[in-house]
């Protein structure tokens, strides 16, 4: 029996949720005595969770603050690459881009569009080394105004994003732009937990990428790239040391790649 929670009124008994309540609240009271918080303290966590609920932060908390130590603590002794947030940015169903006859994969972009053009390519294989030709990789990044299509930018629908397949050596080169740093949004009760633990609002730079293959456990990682300033305080801590790469200064354009490792069911 799985842990599934529903919109609906449950018809039996889940033992799975049943046992993972038990978890929580034993380790709930063993917290709430080493915190030694007072009821006052209590009330006001209340009324903060409230009126983060009532804003519609809860999934921005969770994904910012919460996901990466549960990934964290299901991954970081398993083999292969290692996982990173999935976001509160990403779209289903993103459209199909062919590659070229070059190989290239150009990400959907406006005529023009404004940014650093980056070439990246990436390799990706199993645990066991096999390089995985005909893998379904979903792509999505923010835009040179840091917002992402399909929420706060007013680029179309589906702009810098896409989906499309690994060759037949497992491989891919796309072509779009660079990333850049951007500020979670810090105005409501995310941005008040921000001002308790004097923390900074910023995300460095980095692409969001989704891999699926049959037989093998879908990775959700993102990207990110050396030197930039906000590395070693990103706000959402989802920066792994095998998730930095080097971009490469070509001219008029940049080149960036990294190897990614699917872990077999």
């Amino acid at each position: 029996m799985t842990l599934e929670m529903t919109n609906h009124l449950p018809t039996t008994k889940n033992e799975r949720v049943g046992e993972v309540f038990d978890l929580f609240i034993k380790h709930m009271q063993e917290f709430l005595e080493e915190a030694k918080l007072n009821h006052e303290e209590y009330t006001n966590f209340v009324n903060w969770a409230d009126r983060l609920g009532k804003s519609g932060e809860l999934p921005l908390y969770a994904d910012v603050f919460l996901e990466t130590h549960v990934l964290q603590a299901m991954y970081t002794k398993l083999p292969g690459t290692q996982p990173s947030l999935l976001g509160p940015y990403y779209v289903e169903n993103a459209p199909f881009v062919e590659a070229d006859e070059n190989g290239i994969i150009d990400l959907p972009k406006r005529e023009n569009e404004p940014g650093e053009v980056l070439y990246f390519s990436g390799t990706v294989k199993n645990t066991d080394g096999e390089v995985l030709a005909g893998a379904e990789v979903d792509y999505w990044q923010n835009d040179n105004s840091a917002k992402y299509s399909n929420f706060d930018s007013d680029a179309p629908d589906f702009n810098l994003r896409g989906r499309f397949k690994t060759d037949e050596n497992g491989q891919f080169t796309l072509k779009t732009v660079q990333a850049i740093p951007y500020s979670i949004p810090d105005q409501g009760p995310t941005g008040e937990f921000l001002g308790y633990m004097e923390q900074h609002p910023m995300r460095p730079a980095h692409e969001h990428i989704m891999f699926k293959a049959e037989g093998h456990e879908t990775l959700i990682t993102q990207v990110f790239f050396e030197g930039d300033e906000w590395m070693e305080t990103d706000v959402a801590e989802g920066v792994r040391d095998e998730l930095i790469t080097k971009l490469i200064d070509k001219g008029d354009y940049k080149e960036a790649s990294l190897e990614f490792v699917m872990r077999k069911l």
